[in-house]
């Protein structure tokens, strides 16, 4: 069954992708190497906010826009046209078996119009409405709290739609509404009111998106190796999923800023269930016991790729230089001892990110997590990690500035681990490493965020002239 999927506009690349993976968590059957069916309306270009997309039932569309960030809503099309009378006529041709049974006489209705690329005055919606007469409604109206929503949407003939390719033709849709998006969920749980934050805190929005992308829900254990204050668990527990996290800083996942400021505390201002546990961890040097594996429904991080913080690992410079031998920590000063660190590149921290999650995930579980792209001026194919153990099924990319961008790839566990696959998985590693990761090594993230201004632009009067310093180009990096 064809439903009207009405996106909100923004982060558009994550939106097909996050469809469906709920589609495939509420029971839609979507064959190997296949996705769901999409389609356009006509003289739509790709990144309008309505798409066709074909499911089997109008409770796995309810369910995907209830828990959905960047739906809108979820319609049944009763009508579409390029003017209200090819709207009659589409509307009057829509079988009456599927629209009889929401125009009772003991029912009760409302009509909204919403419109994209113009706003109506009150008496144009009016207008609108009482255009539709032909519709035999014998139920009552109600605009509190209707039995059935109808919704009358419009797109605007223009060269100009909020940044979208121009519309060569108004496009009008009519349909009931099946499912509709929770609009309190990211008011909720926005950072500024947050309890306990951190510099690398994870947007609320962006961090339901990747838990819906790991399919995070009720039985599942999720795990961050990066947790640092818990926000990308905090939105997964929101959603039903067990919670484990790990941190290479004591003083995050132990201390915070005191016992009524830290990550337990974000998860009690929710009054969700807290972290089965919260780990001091070298992701480096993991503590796993040889035997354990396939512990996790879900890995979802946000790995330090050294733009906002820089990745650390045990040992500290002279340890890792071999400068001195490691140390054993006396008994009677663990308690407060915080272990030195030294720095931590991109490239170990993929490797070790993909080896822990070929090892701890169970089958078909998903890895989700951000990894940057810094693109050069001659526009080569930007390439991304790989392991024999899984499958890459959606990348979504955010552009933070002209060159720096950061993409969500979300990959699933085909093959188990096993010591073939993780000698396979390091000789694939060299190669990235040699062929594509050295601009990483070389900290070029990082100059290309942060870029001194041009001195041909510094104004030379000694009233406003202010030392050259860093600028911060990423508005969300």
């Amino acid at each position: 069954m064809w439903f009207l999927c009405v996106f909100y506009h923004r982060l558009l690349d994550f939106r097909k992708p996050e469809v469906e993976a709920l589609a495939e968590l509420f029971g839609e059957e979507i064959a190997e190497n296949e996705s769901l069916q999409w389609r356009l309306p006509e003289h739509h270009h790709n990144d309008t906010p309505f798409h066709f997309v074909q499911l089997s039932s109008e409770e796995i569309a309810r369910n995907i826009a209830k828990r959905s960030i960047l739906v809108k809503g979820m319609y049944e099309l009763w009508g579409q046209g390029t003017c209200y009378e090819e709207l009659k006529e589409s509307i009057q041709s829509y079988p009456d078996s599927r629209k009889l049974p929401f125009l009772t006489s003991g029912s009760t209705f409302r009509i909204s119009v919403e419109t994209f690329g113009k706003a109506l005055t009150f008496e144009e919606q009016k207008d609108r409405i009482q255009s539709l007469t032909y519709i035999p409604f014998e139920g009552r109206v109600d605009l509190k709290n209707p039995d059935h929503n109808f919704f009358l949407m419009e797109m605007i003939e223009s060269d100009e739609n909020n940044g979208l390719q121009p519309i060569l033709q108004r496009r009008i849709f009519f349909g009931r509404e099946v499912g509709f998006a929770d609009r309190k969920l990211l008011p909720t749980f926005q950072l500024k009111s947050r309890t306990y934050l951190g510099p690398t805190a994870m947007d609320a929005e962006m961090a339901f998106l990747m838990a819906n992308q790991a399919k995070a829900t009720s039985g599942k254990l999720v795990y961050d190796p990066f947790v640092g204050t818990g926000s990308i668990l905090v939105s997964a527990a929101r959603f039903g999923a067990m919670t484990m996290g790990a941190d290479i800083d004591i003083r995050v996942v132990r201390d915070g800023r005191g016992p009524d400021c830290n990550v337990w505390s974000n998860f009690k201002q929710y009054g969700l269930p807290t972290p089965v546990a919260l780990l001091r961890m070298d992701n480096n040097v993991p503590p796993w016991r040889s035997g354990l594996k396939e512990i996790f429904d879900a890995i979802i991080c946000d790995p330090p790729y050294g733009v906002r913080a820089g990745g650390r690992k045990s040992g500290g410079r002279k340890i890792l230089r071999g400068t001195v031998d490691p140390y054993t920590v006396p008994d009677d000063k663990r308690t407060d001892h915080i272990p030195s660190t030294g720095a931590y590149s991109l490239v170990e921290c993929v490797h070790d990110l993909l080896h822990l999650a070929a090892r701890m995930l169970v089958m078909k579980g998903r890895l989700v997590f951000f990894f940057p792209v810094l693109r050069d001026d001659t526009g080569s194919e930007v390439k991304f990690p790989e392991h024999p153990c899984f499958k890459l099924v959606a990348v979504s990319e955010q552009i933070l500035s002209s060159r720096y961008s950061r993409v969500l790839l979300t990959m699933v566990k085909v093959e188990p681990y096993s010591e073939d696959i993780e000698e396979a998985a390091r000789l694939m590693h060299l190669e990235f490493r040699e062929n594509h990761l050295k601009w990483l090594e070389d900290g070029n993230i990082h100059s290309s965020v942060f870029k001194p201004i041009d001195s041909s632009q510094i104004h030379t009067d000694p009233k406003t002239f202010k030392d050259p310093k860093p600028k911060y180009r990423g508005k969300y990096v």
